[in-house]
């Protein structure tokens, strides 16, 4: 928490995370430099000038970098490099020597100094450019390093005291509440407390934060606000402080607040995760797909075995990717995987899906993260693999292919309305409960449930069987309910439902139906083996063989 009380300050600071109740910062700065701060790079061979931003933003971007510290890859491959005939290379115990402000490239294969990098005027003599805008690469010369840190009044020594006094500006949330009364510091502890709580509730349900009218006048202001004043109904303690009886410029409540707690838990996440890989290597698991806003997002999976010795695959992130060729996803892994100090050279694992772009022989995903490290195998799905294997066998028999075409038909058919379906679900409550005072069928928990048409779908694990499957169990009130629609529908649904009864009351339909069930029924056992989070190979194998 008190990371986070660090970083957020209050509303009469000059800070890009000041509460939008400050007049003094306009709303416009505040998106700019979010915007800024998210996309920073950090590899340092990849940023560009800190005198390129707008001067007005400087000060916050050297903040985020300082606060983030130098970047270090952990048990990063560090390659060689010929120098005076001997091969020689970044040595990583400089890190240890260096910790504030030594960094090191994995783009550029060089090493750079954070504070130089961040508060070395233009032009000024001293330091030379070698560890700001080229990078140092004489891994022969380690002494450059103390000639680069020199005496007291040196470049870099005033940068670093440029650094300090940056953090120690008297901007953060902790000097302002040193200042007020221990009244005002309880309540607005409360009221943090109370607007993280209901985050991380919200973030964990994965329920939207905002509502369509967040006015006072309206009955319901959005999930965050109505949490928030639950809360508050069930202590009086928070309700004397928070919403209506909070400061009108400091309720915590805004989504500048909202987004930036968001972000908060964000990196307390990443940085667990990191913290549970430590310095194993890791899998990678990336799909993307278009969001509900027509924007491509590609999602980051790591798969590791953690200290416990457990196989865990933990969501790592969301970026948005501007095209799906190969290189961008790649540039877009790599900046990932820079900005936490990972390596592709730790990668031993690649799993994406069947497209060309992913796993292509010569210009895929796969083949260019195999060109720079041989131990990253790629493994597709087993499930995806099964499901498309057996979309192509039914499509290469024709009598098969014919026989979901007429499910499918039988799905639209009598699916088709709302009606139609409350009518099937009559006929066959109705039949079961006929067949239960026959003794037919028996109860018992999970037996006898509620069943509806499914239809077979070429990318969905099992959706043949459990057509074909339903499909079985509710034949005869399908039959009944096409027979209904023959007699009572318009013109074109009556030929529909009578073509339909001709073909599944012939003895070529129902043995197709019986026929792939009882076969599909057999790799439906294998599809649900293989998505088992403890299956192994050699099980599955076994598997395989009917």
């Amino acid at each position: 928490m008190d990371k986070f009380l660090i970083r957020n300050q209050g509303p009469n600071q000059d800070s890009p995370y000041a509460s939008t109740a400050d007049s003094s910062q306009p709303q416009t700065k505040l998106r700019r430099v979010e915007h800024s701060l998210e996309a920073l790079p950090g590899d340092p061979g990849l940023r560009r000038s800190i005198f390129d931003y707008n001067p007005n933003e400087q000060d916050y971007i050297r903040r985020a970098y300082l606060q983030k510290g130098p970047c270090q890859p952990a048990n990063h491959s560090f390659p060689q490099t010929r120098i005076s005939g001997k091969l020689r290379r970044f040595n990583p115990s400089w890190f240890v020597t260096y910790p504030s402000w030594l960094e090191y490239s994995v783009e550029k294969d060089a090493a750079y100094c954070l504070y130089c990098y961040l508060f070395k005027p233009h032009n000024e003599a001293g330091g030379g450019d070698s560890f700001t805008t080229e990078g140092f690469r004489n891994w022969k010369r380690r002494d450059k390093l103390e000639i680069h840190v020199g005496g007291p009044s040196s470049a870099h020594n005033k940068a670093r005291e440029k650094a300090e006094n940056l953090l120690k500006q008297k901007q953060s949330s902790q000097t302002a509440l040193s200042r007020q009364s221990d009244r005002s510091r309880v309540e607005y502890r409360t009221r943090l407390y109370a607007s993280i709580e209901s985050i991380r509730y919200l973030l964990r349900q994965g329920l939207a934060f905002r509502g369509h009218d967040e006015s006072c006048e309206a009955r319901n202001q959005g999930n965050f606000k109505e949490l928030l004043r639950y809360l508050s109904n069930n202590s009086d303690e928070v309700k004397s402080k928070i919403l209506k009886n909070a400061p009108e410029n400091h309720k915590l409540t805004s989504p500048d607040i909202q987004k930036d707690i968001v972000r908060a838990c964000a990196m307390e996440v990443s940085n667990a995760i990191l913290e549970e890989l430590g310095d194993s290597c890791f899998a990678l698991l990336v799909d993307e797909s278009r969001d509900v806003s027509t924007k491509e997002q590609m999602a980051i999976v790591l798969r590791y075995v953690d200290k416990r010795g457990r196989v865990v695959e933990r969501f790592f992130g969301l970026i948005h990717i501007t095209d799906t060729n190969a290189l961008t996803l790649l540039a877009a892994i790599e900046a990932m995987l820079a900005k936490h100090g990972l390596s592709l050279s730790h990668l031993r694992g690649q799993g994406y899906d069947g497209a060309s772009n992913m796993r292509g022989q010569f210009n895929g995903l796969k083949t260019l993260i195999l060109k720079q490290n041989q131990s990253a195998f790629y493994i597709h799905c087993f499930a995806h693999q099964l499901q498309l294997a057996l979309v192509a066998v039914a499509k290469h028999h024709s009598q098969i292919e014919l026989l979901f075409s007429i499910v499918s038909n039988i799905s639209n058919v009598v699916g088709a309305s709302a009606k139609r379906r409350d009518v099937l679900r009559e006929k066959h409550a109705t039949k079961i409960l006929e067949a239960l005072q026959s003794g037919e069928v028996i109860t018992g928990k999970g037996l006898n449930q509620e069943l509806a048409l499914k239809r077979p779908g070429d990318t969905r694990w099992s959706s043949h069987y459990h057509a074909l499957a339903n499909l079985t169990l509710m034949y005869s009130s399908i039959i009944e309910v096409l027979r209904i629609i023959e007699t009572s529908a318009v013109a074109e649904k009556r030929w529909e439902a009578l073509s339909l009864l001709v073909l599944m009351q012939t003895f070529e339909f129902v043995f197709c139906v019986h026929l792939m069930r009882d076969i599909l029924g057999l790799t439906n056992e294998l599809s649900q083996a293989l998505q088992r989070r403890d299956q192994d190979i050699v099980n599955a194998m076994k598997l395989v063989q009917l």
